[in-house]
């Protein structure tokens, strides 16, 4: 609360009452930094420029998971109708609502029970992109019932189920495999400046040491595994040579069919070669047999019988 206390005093500085001290930032590696300003700052910002406002509600929470991993505290963001994570708030309209007022009409519709003002405010920072958007970032401390009431009261609210699917607390410890809660929740993917929001939220309020986010968001970035890599891994086979194989098959296959066909053409040509001489034979076994029985009559043999058939019949024997 302390932190939140010199950040809106800081805001509420009017222009030239002296040099401000450096705004907070991020520093954790592998996330961009957005550009900090202040709420003086972020107020006088023209009328092009749209204002939007969320709020992280948080409670310490002495729980044990598994009775030896505390959780140290419990905060509450909420999957959008979009499939991202996101904390409550949305868009205010600086022609009709303060930050706070248009902040809390919000956070009416999605959770129904919970009112914040400036002392709650924690940070402000310009948005990357072609939207001219500054985002400012409000956090209250609860007690666990008090934080318990509200995600009951959510289920009840207006916006349950439409464009909020439903509260989730965020993990903040890291198991034993490195990638166990707080990893693998960055892992996932978030509106706009949620994911920012929500780790320097975690180091300005001393809620996560700041190597165990370095180390959680460093985690989140290490090349995976695709999944057929990991089944391979365990089955002892290399995936990466079996395409080299399949296309060595179709070239394989090209070179036995060629093979067959010469041999084919071989194995014909000696056929033809062979029948060659029979038929010779077959002829002047036909002129023998007529030289023998010259008075002998011609036999008509069917169509279709060739060599073979006259090859078939008895030659005269001669007479004693």
């Amino acid at each position: 609360m302390a932190a939140m206390g010199a950040m809106a005093a800081m805001g509420a500085l009017p222009a030239g009452a002296g040099a401000l001290p450096p705004l907070p930032t991020l520093g954790v590696p592998g996330v961009p930094e957005l550009k900090p300003l202040t709420r003086y700052e972020a107020m006088r910002l023209g009328p092009g420029w749209s204002h939007s406002c969320h709020a992280m509600l948080y409670a310490p929470n002495p729980g044990m998971l598994f009775g030896r991993i505390p959780l140290r505290y419990a905060v509450l963001m909420q999957m959008r109708f979009d499939g991202l994570l996101g904390f409550p708030g949305g868009f205010v309209d600086r022609r009709y609502w303060s930050l706070e007022d248009g902040l809390n009409r919000v956070l009416g519709l999605g959770l129904g029970c919970v009112r914040l003002t400036e002392a709650d405010y924690l940070c402000s920072h310009l948005t990357e992109g072609p939207h001219r958007v500054v985002a400012h970032f409000y956090a209250r401390q609860l007690t666990l019932e008090e934080l318990h009431t509200i995600e009951i009261s959510a289920v009840h609210s207006r916006d349950h189920g439409l464009e909020v699917m439903g509260m989730v607390r965020v993990p903040l410890y890291t198991q034993k495999d490195r990638m166990g809660g707080l990893p693998n929740f960055l892992g996932n993917s978030f509106v706009g400046t949620a994911k920012f929001q929500l780790l320097f939220a975690l180091k300005i309020l001393n809620m996560v040491p700041e190597e165990k986010l370095a180390e959680a968001v460093a985690a989140t970035q290490k090349p995976k595994k695709p999944a057929i890599d990991q089944a391979a891994g365990a089955t002892g086979t290399v995936p990466a040579a079996k395409p080299a194989n399949e296309l060595a098959v179709p070239t394989k296959t090209g070179n036995e069919l060629a093979d067959r066909a010469e041999h084919q053409a071989a194995v014909q040509a000696a056929g033809e070669a062979a029948e060659q001489p029979v038929a010779g034979l077959e002829s002047q076994a036909v002129a023998e047999q007529l030289v023998v029985m010259p008075g002998a009559e011609a036999v008509e043999h069917p169509a279709g019988l060739g060599a073979n058939a006259v090859a078939e019949q008895p030659v005269a024997e001669p007479m004693e």
